[in-house]
């Protein structure tokens, strides 16, 4: 197996949501036709990032341009939003040619930032992207269309606001502020406009909610639907629980810039995280100043009597809550807020728990865009966003030290590091994690003599990971899993539906797994083979069972398809769900010089002579993954017909010399051909190799593309769907 972004080829290492949007604004923005202005890259330069249309980010970032920015470097990866609920990961690139490389995706529609970054502590801005972050000189962003973003998207020619500065004093100090104004808006007479004041948080600039939120395309957007209310929206910087000075100043400077009502019925406050307490304590304890106040993952715990907590302000029209899932930092703040306003007899509504969201700007969009149509007129919807759920209490995982990791609940998942790494510099779980299955790397933070991070949440599904600390792999010795191929690799599984096929049956209830000792004439030693056979196998059964050789790929041995690919698991539970006919499974070892002979003449041969299996070829089947793909082709070429059934996981068919097409199409009850997207580095080959067979004629069956990379995500399902078609024709 290739881990293509971890300069990894055949499983052996060497070292280096969519989102959801109220019935309201889909009304009003359906009309709508964005025009998806992507950005332009500098000129005169090849770009670093392509993006397809269907959301494969494409990076290569020439070796010589890392070299004069970084000097001599071991690694290089991209860091950006990738990871689960948008969070700050690293995807790692590989050294190929004169470039770095790597395809990540398919990327759900929405805006990401990125740098690039060497050896953990030396970062690159894209030259070639003129986007710009202005917190985060070094940071670029690219936008992936879709329909659950077209709200990001530039609005056509014509129908956006204008955004300019605004300078203003707080005592003696000069500060600046964002204002967006909306089309057709003039300074000179007409009605006043109602006014948002829009905190960034602390740590956060004004700029960012233009870099990072896309304030300006959303109100754009939402402005020209008509789906809010034609208003003036002043962006600030953050600045802490203690700036209410500053807000009063800033207020007065826009009433006096600015044609806005003074009136509390038409003025609103919300803010991200700090800025979000910020705008709940304006609303809440300065009667007369806003009627409506939105918390965008803000960290207020308490009201009324409780520190920082402000008194209840009965005028409040509106009180709108929103936060992420238990990876946001105001989940737990927000459990106590409810908590609070429920005692104080406070009206508040609450948009729900963001399952795909954390403290970040993807989530922090789409509050945006929910709270934006309620303002300054009445709205019949109150409740929670489509697809948000409900609190459910404060998320603590154990404490550190007392439980084995990684650490699963919900979907969400904590892994934690023994005390070994205490002195270390940058510690990163590398799992497959990525869309469908491709590799990504979580950054882990400091928890006194161990390093931790709570990350999610994950599909259902079967992981693997490792450790790299300081650049180097390390086995998770907390977690007791192990691969024997892949020492330093650790496993989970997420338990539910989607990851039904891939978990253990009842005791009792599966077939059995041995091993199957063979002297191997080819390399002149003994070698294992691992057999499954199914429930109520009889080796005195008058008809002999078919027989499914199924092998690994190069860098792997006889182990992997249990260890990694799940073959137990799924064997069992198909058999149970009464969709595989009885059957033994053979898993040899396919490290060989001559694969065919190894085949043919020690791993048939010692099956036969161990298990109640047929010699039929009508009632034998050959399958492998990548290296043994390219050797069950090689054997389907060689003896056309010894075996009924073929498959290829990630290998192509090759060149047309020497083919007897007659043979195989005679003698081949089934021959099927599997690999991953564009992310699977045969993909190319393999596309060549279909347009050979259909050139020469040879008959197949092409499953499609199987979402995901060069790795056990798409094997896996790949053994899903070949297993049941098996000894059925």
């Amino acid at each position: 197996m290739s881990l293509l972004y971890e300069s990894l080829y055949h499983g052996r290492s060497r070292p280096p949501g969519a989102r959801r949007l109220p019935a309201m604004i889909v009304a009003g923005v359906m009309a709508l036709t964005a025009v998806v202005l992507a950005p332009r890259p500098v000129a005169a330069a090849t770009p670093w990032l392509s993006v397809s249309d269907d959301g494969y980010a494409s990076f290569s970032v020439p070796a010589a341009d890392v070299q004069a920015g970084m000097g001599q470097v071991s690694q290089v990866v991209v860091e950006g939003n990738f990871g689960p609920s948008s969070t700050w990961v690293e995807f790692g690139l590989s050294r190929g040619g004169s470039a770095w490389t790597g395809v990540l995706g398919p990327l759900k529609p929405g805006l990401y930032y990125y740098q690039v970054t060497g050896d953990d502590t030396k970062s690159l801005k894209d030259p070639t992207n003129s986007t710009t972050v202005a917190s985060k000189p070094l940071w670029s962003t690219f936008l992936v269309p879709g329909d659950s973003a077209r709200l990001l998207a530039d609005a056509p020619e014509g129908q956006g606001g204008r955004v300019e500065t605004l300078t203003y004093q707080v005592r003696k100090e000069e500060r600046s502020a964002l204002v967006w104004t909306p089309p057709g808006y003039s300074a000179a007479g007409g009605k006043p406009y109602p006014v948002l004041y829009l905190q960034s948080g602390a740590d956060r600039s004004a700029g960012d909610w233009l870099d990072l939120g896309r304030a300006r395309q959303i109100l754009d957007n939402l402005s020209a639907g008509g789906a809010i209310e034609p208003m003036v929206v002043v962006i600030t910087d953050g600045r802490g629980p203690d700036d209410d000075k500053g807000l009063k100043d800033l207020r007065k400077a826009v009433g006096d810039a600015y044609r806005v009502h003074r009136d509390r019925e038409h003025q609103a406050i919300a803010g991200v995280a700090e800025g979000g307490s910020q705008a709940l304590r304006a609303a809440l304890a300065k009667p007369g100043e806003f009627a409506y106040a939105g918390s965008f993952s803000g960290l207020l715990t308490e009201v009324a009597g409780g520190k920082p907590g402000p008194g209840p302000n009965p005028g409040v029209k509106l009180l709108r809550l929103y936060t992420g899932n238990v990876t946001d930092p105001a989940y737990n703040a927000t459990v106590r807020l409810t908590k609070a306003l429920d005692r104080a007899r406070i009206e508040y509504e609450f948009d729900g728990v963001n399952p795909d969201g954390g403290a970040n700007w993807t989530a922090w969009q789409e509050n945006l865009a929910d709270f934006l149509p309620r303002l300054f007129r009445t709205t019949p919807e109150h409740g929670p966003s489509a697809g948000h759920g409900p609190l459910k209490g404060e998320f603590s995982p154990p404490a550190a030290g007392t439980t084995p990791t990684p650490f699963v609940k919900d979907g969400f998942v904590t892994f934690e590091t023994t005390t070994d790494f205490k002195d270390a510099k940058h510690v990163t779980v590398w799992a497959n994690i990525a869309p469908g299955g491709s590799w990504l790397r979580v950054p882990l933070s400091r928890d006194g003599d161990r390093w931790r991070a709570t990350v999610g949440p994950f599909e259902p599904w079967f992981y693997y990971y490792r450790l790299i600390v300081d650049r180097v792999a390390v086995k998770d010795a907390s977690n007791p899993t192990k691969v024997t191929s892949e020492p330093a690799w650790s496993t989970f599984l997420v338990p539910g539906e989607r990851a039904r096929l891939l978990s253990d049956v009842p005791a009792g209830q599966g077939g059995n797994v041995e091993s199957l000792t063979y002297r191997s004439t080819v390399a002149n030693q003994d070698r294992t083979a691992l057999v499954w056979t199914p429930p109520g196998y009889d080796p005195d059964r008058a008809e002999p069972y078919p027989v499914f050789y199924l092998q690994h790929g190069s860098g792997q041995s006889y182990t992997d398809w249990v260890e990694m690919g799940r073959a137990k698991q799924i064997l069992d539970n198909q058999f149970l769900d009464g969709d595989l006919v009885p059957m033994v499974v053979v898993m040899g070892n396919g490290n060989s010089s001559n694969f065919t002979r190894e085949l043919l003449e020690n791993i048939v041969p010692a099956a036969r002579a161990r298990y109640n299996i047929s010699s039929d070829p009508s009632q034998q089947a050959l399958a492998g993954l990548s290296m043994g793909g390219g050797q069950t082709i090689g054997v389907l070429k060689a003896y056309p017909g010894r075996f009924a059934y073929i498959a290829a996981f990630s290998a192509g068919f090759g060149g047309s010399a020497g083919v007897d097409v007659a043979a195989i199409n005679n003698g081949t009850k089934l021959l099927r051909m599997y690999v991953g997207d564009v992310t699977d580095f045969v993909y190319p080959s393999f596309m060549a190799g279909l347009t050979t067979m259909d050139s020469l004629g040879v008959r197949y069956e092409f499953d499609g593309v199987t979402p995901g990379p060069h790795g056990w995500d798409v094997w896996q399902k790949n053994l899903i769907d070949l297993a049941p078609r098996l000894f059925k024709r």
